[in-house]
């Protein structure tokens, strides 16, 4: 018997698009023989939709046709039974699942309120569990997590709209210890969505403004100098961890895009979303510092807690060849499989691993003890507990 594999992807994000490429390719690979693959598409307000239509990026074009094909579902946990039911008068089983693949980027997807979602339905997820998904989607969180274990990261400072709108003059003077030019930041976003370079305090102010378009949570971080970027995939749980060969990603901007992420220079041809970035594998660096970057992200994916699959980018100064930890994308853009494609693993052995891994894991958090044998609310009657106090003391 097949797995029911749920696939969730789209999302109130802005990489809702973004997320729609790369679940299409994830389930154009998954091995049909072990799962049978249900899609579930969380339009941009947040409604669920299956429908095997969905595995076909055309019919994104025309929400009227998914609102008309496809259907609108919610999730539930029917006496430990993980159901699909339609929405309306008559409530109708569409379908079961067993587990439950997010390929969702950005907010509200990657950021572990899916994740938060769906563990308290009860079902198997892949991937980070909530924990992980929000120290990875928030970027202050994560380098403080980093900084200490001793993962090497760049210097920077962080602030909420609302402190800069009522006093930007102390946290200009903040970033002006960091030394410009600097890199403006909204927290909580990916795919370099509302990010920019500053030189002065003038560029300064916009970016802070284009940023907090984006997000309440402010990062600058100082810009590194003889910049070279480069990424690699790590895949694993806490247990063990295994990385795949370090790319160098090209862009003819400052800083790496959107555009040099996702459409890769031709408008006129259909994205293949990270797949596009022009890049070089494996990456043109001295072993030694590959080395430590492998090391480096072992020990970052294992300080979030991180699992299933992920990307961890770095910031290599090319005159120093001093490395600095960027950012994890805990539910990467096509979930890296170009990256393993090098190591020789296949694009359907990763995924049967990644989904292998959420099954372990499951299992194992199915072990632990979470609820104790004992009614506290026995030995008060319900008189008395109306005026008890201090009973958790």
């Amino acid at each position: 018997m097949r797995v029911k594999l749920g696939v969730l992807f789209g999302g109130k994000s802005v990489e809702h698009e973004v997320s729609i490429i790369s679940a299409i390719q994830a389930m154009e690979h998954i091995d049909n023989n072990k799962y049978e693959i249900i899609p579930i598409y969380i339009t941009k307000e947040g409604t669920w939709y299956t429908g095997e239509m969905l595995k076909e990026v055309r019919f994104y074009s025309d929400m009227d046709l998914i609102k008309r094909y496809a259907k609108e579902v919610t999730l539930v946990n029917k006496d430990g039974r993980f159901v699909l039911l339609s929405l309306g008068f008559l409530k109708r089983e569409v379908t079961e699942l067993d587990i439950c693949f997010p390929v969702m980027h950005g907010t509200s997807g990657e950021d572990g309120a899916l994740q938060g979602f769906l563990e308290t339905v009860g079902i198997p997820v892949c991937e980070s569990d909530h924990y992980a998904a929000v120290l990875g989607q928030d970027k202050v969180f994560m380098k403080q997590v980093w900084e200490s274990v001793g993962v090497p990261i760049c210097k920077y400072t962080w602030f909420y709209d609302y402190d800069y709108l009522m006093d930007a003059a102390s946290i200009v003077k903040k970033v002006e210890k960091l030394g410009y030019p600097v890199i403006v930041k909204p927290a909580r976003l990916g795919s370099s969505v509302g990010i920019s370079c500053a030189h002065n305090e003038t560029e300064l102010h916009e970016s802070v403004l284009e940023a907090m378009k984006y997000d309440t949570k402010i990062l600058v971080e100082e810009k590194v100098e003889n910049l070279k970027e480069v990424n690699i995939s790590v895949l694993g749980n806490y247990r063990k961890q295994k990385v795949s060969p370090i790319e160098e990603v090209g862009s003819s901007n400052e800083l790496l895009t959107y555009e040099d992420k996702y459409i890769g220079g031709n408008k006129k041809m259909p994205s293949k979303g990270m797949a596009s970035a022009k890049r070089i594998i494996p990456a043109r660096i001295d072993e030694d510092v590959a080395e430590e970057i492998r090391e480096s992200a072992k020990l970052a994916f294992k300080a979030l807690g991180s699992s299933g699959v992920v990307r961890i980018d770095y910031m290599i100064n090319s005159k120093t060849n001093k490395i600095y930890a960027n950012e994890i994308n805990t539910i990467p853009g096509s979930l890296s499989f170009y990256l393993w494609d090098k190591a020789n693993v296949e694009y359907r052995e990763l995924l049967d691993e990644i989904i292998n891994i959420g099954i372990k894991d499951y299992k194992d958090s199915t072990k632990k003890t979470v609820k104790f044998d004992t009614n506290i609310l026995a030995n008060f009657s319900q008189s008395g507990a109306k005026g008890s106090k201090g009973i958790k003391g």
